[in-house]
C-alpha cells in the first residue's frame, strides 16, 4: 500500500540553523533516502519551498480567489513529503519515525487512494 508523509515542522526552526547544522540536517535526509531506497519503499520525495512562496487557490462562486501563503495560519507547516510503499500501516508508521524531522516535527502518515 501507498502512503504519503507529509513532513510538518516550525519553518523558523530550519531557518535559524547555523551552515554546520544545516548541512547536518541534509546528510540525515540524505542517509534516510538512501536507507529507504535501499529497502525499496521509498517511491519519491522532495523538500518543499517556504510558505512564503506559497499561493493558495479558492473558488467561490465561479470566482478564482489568490492568496499568498498557506490556508490556514498554524505553528507548523509542510517542509516537505515522501511517499512510500509498505506491506501495511506498521511498517509506514516504522519508516516515518525515521524521517529526521520526526523528532522535532510531526510526520503525518496518509494512504494514498488505490484505482
Amino acid at each position: 500500500m501507498r502512503y504519503v508523509l507529509l513532513i510538518c515542522n516550525d519553518e523558523s526552526t530550519r531557518a535559524a540553523l547555523s551552515p554546520d547544522e544545516q548541512l547536518a540536517a541534509r546528510t540525515a535526509y540524505e542517509a534516510f533516502a538512501q536507507e529507504m531506497s535501499a529497502r525499496g519503499v521509498l517511491l519519491a520525495g522532495e523538500r518543499l519551498r517556504p510558505t512564503t512562496d506559497a499561493t493558495t487557490v479558492r473558488v467561490r462562486d465561479g470566482e478564482v480567489l489568490l492568496s499568498d501563503g498557506p490556508f490556514a495560519e498554524t505553528k507548523e507547516q509542510m517542509g516537505g513529503y515522501y511517499i512510500i510503499d509498505c506491506q501495511d500501516l506498521d511498517e509506514a508508521v516504522e519508516v516515518a519515525s525515521k524521517v529526521p524531522a520526526a523528532s522535532f516535527g510531526s510526520i503525518e502518515v496518509r494512504p494514498i487512494w488505490e484505482r
